[in-house]
């Protein structure tokens, strides 16, 4: 049995190649050369090769020639490299030029339908990794304080209410504040703008608070600096989210023990999760990078 996996970055189509060979699959891999990973190299693959993301004409002749007819999309394509300097082939360009919007599900739906009409099926992007999709809880020693619970609820409004335009599907909040929106940068990147963001009010209170600018130099009878609540006390929850029709066979809701890692850099302490519709790319281990780090990870 031929499988084709399309390759995008990070760790997901090292785990769906190992998974399908596994269930005894051949498979044969399309890397995409301005994301895949180089350990696609040594991982088994019946056959191996590296296209552009522009190349969507060498794709459907790449599988068709090795009897490919059904394929897997697993791996983040970067939304920003649609603007970059890639040149389309023109069947890629004819796709461009047919689309209203230039959002992720319409760009790779219509690769998606154009695999279609050549009669290679596309098969949901969990389909080897059921096991690793995030159950229903409180997943980590720690629940959710009072007001993790609070920002989680009040983020899980906005994430969704946003994913719903394709816009992004994670959200970062303070305080029952919105401190960033995931664009095109991607969740890991979102974390570390809000941490930023933060990280700037922090700098901000301690000058108000020095010497040469304190409340009670104008007001004698004025609280201590940061009794009114310090931005530098507020703790970031993130909140990554499905879309309200989300197409597995092409995107999926990814999160490893990187994202953690970026967390807690970034002084976030709650990641919020959808149960059943997101990736944990590295399995338990991100339960025990969360404990290591006191971040909670609860998922609904």
């Amino acid at each position: 049995m031929k499988l084709g996996l399309i390759a995008g970055n990070g760790s997901f189509p090292l785990l769906v190649l190992d998974a399908a060979r596994a269930q005894g699959f051949a498979v044969v891999v399309a890397a995409i050369k301005e994301e895949a990973s180089p350990a696609l190299e040594s991982r088994g693959a019946a056959a191996l090769y590296w296209l552009s993301l522009g190349e969507l004409s060498k794709l459907i002749e790449t599988f068709k020639r090795e009897g490919v007819q059904q394929a897997i999309m697993a791996g983040q394509v970067k939304h920003k490299q649609i603007f970059s300097s890639i040149k389309p082939d023109w069947k890629l360009a004819k796709l461009l030029l047919s689309l209203r919007s230039r959002n992720t599900d319409a760009l790779i739906g219509a690769v998606a339908n154009v695999l279609a009409d050549e009669g290679i099926t596309l098969l949901d992007s969990t389909s080897f990794l059921e096991p690793l999709l995030v159950r229903s809880g409180v997943l980590t020693r720690r629940p959710p304080t009072e007001q993790e619970l609070s920002d989680l609820a009040y983020g899980r409004a906005v994430a969704r209410h946003l994913a719903q335009y394709d816009i992004g599907q994670t959200v970062v909040v303070a305080e029952a504040a919105c401190v960033a929106v995931e664009a095109m940068e991607g969740t890991d990147a979102t974390i570390e703008r809000a941490g930023q963001i933060m990280a700037s009010l922090q700098s901000q209170g301690q000058a108000e608070s020095s010497p040469a600018f304190s409340l009670s130099t104008l007001h004698p009878n004025a609280p201590e600096s940061g009794a009114l609540g310090s931005p530098l006390r507020r703790t970031l929850t993130v909140i990554k989210v499905a879309k309200p029709n989300q197409d597995i066979r092409y995107e999926v809701p990814v999160v490893g023990v990187r994202t953690l890692e970026v967390m807690h850099r970034a002084g976030a302490s709650c990641l919020a999760l959808d149960a059943g519709k997101c990736l944990l790319l590295d399995g338990d281990k991100i339960f025990a990078a969360a404990d290591a780090a006191d971040i909670t990870i609860v998922a609904d």
